[in-house]
């Protein structure tokens, strides 16, 4: 038996979208419009690289050192991202989801995962994602604590927009008030910034060039939206959310081929910090969600 380094393909269809929704991690592998890309895909025959596609349960981007103290006792999360020596986008990228819904209905796929404790976080969560197709893809992440002590909490997701060009030749426009300065050897957060007239206002939407962004952004619109254009199709792809943080990256990791908007419901080291972290009491649920159109 042959097992696809992705595993299992879901597929959606919906408003001249199609959707793949993979078991591995619960992924959206690839996204299109009329055919041609939303989102940057990656083959059946591939695992994911570079978080295309991933979902970041229970805590988006790094933690510093993978160390922090939660109702007064100290963790140490293994170090996922060895090089900077931080433990970096949660739990599940990795972990075998399962299909929950009867797939009665092309144009939905709910995807499910058991969290357990774990050496760094003893918590178990009920994980759902819920990818849904009408006008545009709406995909909503739900974390319940089905354990006996309160569970520290946040989420993030990482799909590239694209339409199929070097975001150098496209068109980005966003509004944020707030950048999030990093370290430059290990990215962690030093501090705010003001964006009005940096070289990260993109306000008025202009041309990327050889920007390189990869940072958080806050103090967004209560419902933001990111936009990738190309000047000369028309062509675009959006994301939208109203999540009060959203990452930013120019791509250098797939060749600057799309642009990754990572919708995130707190900010890198918010384990250590607290700032906009959600702590789920024993039987709470959150639930955010963010779209994705043309």
């Amino acid at each position: 038996m042959n097992v696809l380094p992705s595993g299992e393909q879901w597929v959606l269809r919906g408003g001249g979208y199609e959707g793949t929704v993979v078991s591995v991690g619960g992924g959206l592998r690839e996204l299109t419009y009329d055919g041609r890309p939303v989102l940057l895909a990656y083959g059946e025959d591939e695992a994911a690289h570079a978080g295309l596609g991933q979902h970041l349960f229970p805590w988006p981007n790094r933690i510093t050192d993978g160390q922090y103290t939660f109702d007064g006792v100290d963790q140490q999360l293994y170090l996922t991202e060895p090089a900077r020596q931080n433990a970096i986008h949660g739990l599940t990228r990795w972990a075998n989801w399962q299909r929950v819904d009867d797939g009665s209905d092309p144009s939905t796929v709910v995807a499910g995962h058991q969290l357990f404790g774990q050496p760094g976080y003893p918590h178990q969560l009920e994980l759902r994602l819920n990818y849904h197709l009408t006008d545009r893809l709406t995909v909503t992440a739900t974390a319940t604590n089905i354990g006996r002590t309160s569970a520290p909490y946040g989420y993030g997701a990482h799909p590239y927009l694209s339409v199929g060009r070097l975001i150098d030749e496209c068109v980005l426009e966003f509004t944020a008030a707030q950048r999030l300065e990093v370290s430059a050897d290990r990215m962690s957060p030093t501090g705010l910034t003001p964006v009005d007239g940096s070289p990260y206002d993109f306000r008025e939407g202009r041309l990327i060039g050889s920007t390189s962004i990869d940072n958080a952004f806050t103090e967004l619109n209560s419902e933001w939206s990111v936009s990738l254009t190309d000047p000369d199709t028309g062509a675009r792809s959006v994301l939208t959310s109203d999540t009060p943080w959203m990452q930013l990256f120019t791509g250098e990791a797939v060749g600057r081929t799309a642009l990754a908007v990572e919708p995130m419901t707190c900010p890198p080291d918010a384990f250590r910090t607290g700032q906009d972290l959600v702590v789920l009491k024993p039987g709470d649920s959150h639930s955010t969600s963010f779209q994705v159109s043309v």
